[in-house]
């Protein structure tokens, strides 16, 4: 019964903190109650959090009769004076909130910590997109890449920050210290953002192995027992892995400019490197052949794929799903030729016919839309088991040629894929 009552007065109090502090005038007594209210959030359990959430789209949504009044004298008056009111009317006042929280210490990590929660919370509860993107909106701002700072990770980075490297790596698993040392010699390097507010914290980074040539399997680039390439080799920077370390920066462009930067800073200090390539996972490619194994989805979609459409049927033997295929063990090594044919195909119509769908691959989205170009679909690239179970092995390459980008970035903007010739023979 106490600790209910606790919990209970923690969120009521935090509550009237937020109304308290969102009604103050003096800076100095702002940061205090700030502070105050940045503890308060933190003692809160998940359900009472859920319930402060609720509270903020509730309590500080804009006020309808006033927006529409503001909106209605826009309208008529069009002029500047009217379009700053009615920016103020529609603006809601838990922003204003969020930035007098962000002012206190540890307020901007507070912030970020409390729509990590939010998110996770948003997918189970409705009425919260507003909140969010309110939070969205300023974490954007406040995380501007004019904002972060650029590292270089390596082996003489402090001990904690190599922990979180370690920890955060999402794509190919970092299998303890000796793997993790390999990843930081000469011939590979790390580079991530930080920003100044949260000292320590990586905010993403990205994994580049430097090689002789274009890269077209992954084993290599991580395997920790093999030796070190000569500097002198060094031609091509193979962006290999990025990985995002908060969770409550999701929708906050950070990848991009990461890449763009890094890659400015290897062409300023390694003059030999000239190409600067991705080996790429595929993740959304099993799933999407497993959608098109229902008739009327391949129906749907048989004027984008072409003679790609009977190259699915060559992944059904006997009636079987590819999924099933692949559960039985299935792998690059057993496919008959006009197997392995079949999915690379299939793979490029994914790729360049069907990733401005909602359901096309993210990675592939998140490279092409950056400006980079389709450059190369490699079989047996990803031997490990998650490279079969979400891609059936198969990386990819996103050239990124630096005077092309934004040319590239405004084609795909109109919905083309820029791919290298070579690639037209899977069309």
């Amino acid at each position: 019964m106490f600790e209910r009552f606790t919990k209970g007065s923690t969120l009521e109090s935090a509550k009237k903190t937020a109304i308290n502090l969102l009604s103050e005038k003096g800076e100095a007594n702002a940061r205090s109650i700030a502070s105050k209210l940045i503890n308060q959030f933190k003692l809160l359990d998940k359900a009472d959090q859920l319930k402060f959430f609720e509270f903020l789209a509730k309590q500080f949504s804009p006020a309808p009769a006033a927006v529409l009044d503001a909106a209605k004298r826009y309208s008529e008056i069009q002029d500047d004076d009217s379009l700053i009111k009615l920016c103020k009317v529609v603006e809601p006042a838990r922003q204003e909130l969020l930035r007098r929280i962000n002012r206190a210490p540890d307020g901007t990590q507070t912030i970020v910590r409390m729509r990590e929660r939010l998110l996770d919370q948003a997918k189970t509860k409705a009425g919260l997109m507003a909140v969010d993107a309110d939070m969205q909106h300023l974490l954007s701002s406040w995380f501007n890449p004019g904002f972060l700072e650029l590292h270089e990770i390596t082996w003489s980075s402090p001990a904690l920050l190599l922990e979180k490297i370690i920890q955060h790596e999402s794509v190919h698993a970092i299998d303890g210290w000796d793997d993790l040392r390999r990843r930081l010699q000469p011939d590979r390097r790390c580079f991530a953002f930080f920003h100044p507010q949260l000292p320590g914290e990586p905010l993403i980074f990205v994994e580049v192995a430097l090689v002789s040539a274009i890269s077209k399997e992954v084993g290599p680039l991580l395997d920790k027992k093999s030796a070190a390439l000569e500097a002198k080799k060094f031609k091509a920077a193979i962006f290999y892995s990025i990985s995002n370390c908060q969770p409550g920066l999701r929708g906050v462009s950070l990848g991009n400019f990461l890449i763009k930067r890094v890659a400015e800073k290897i062409l300023q200090d390694i003059p030999t490197v000239k190409t600067f390539c991705t080996l790429s996972p595929v993740p959304g490619f099993n799933r999407w052949l497993d959608s098109l194994q229902n008739s009327q989805a391949l129906d749907q979609i048989a004027d984008k794929i072409g003679k790609a459409a009977s190259s699915l049927e060559l992944l059904k033997p006997s009636g079987q799903t590819w999924r099933a295929r692949l559960d039985n063990g299935w792998t690059p090594a057993n496919a008959a030729g006009e197997e392995k044919a079949a999915l690379l195909r299939l793979c490029f119509v994914y790729l360049t016919q069907c990733v401005h769908h909602p359901s096309g691959d993210s990675v592939a989205k998140f490279h092409l839309a950056n400006g980079a170009k389709l450059h190369g679909i490699n079989w047996a690239a990803d031997l490990s088991k998650k490279g079969i179970s979400q891609s059936s092995a198969i990386m990819v390459n996103y050239l990124y040629e630096l005077d092309a980008v934004e040319d590239n970035h405004g084609k795909f903007i109109q919905k083309e894929v820029v791919y290298t010739k070579s690639l037209a023979r899977l069309e």
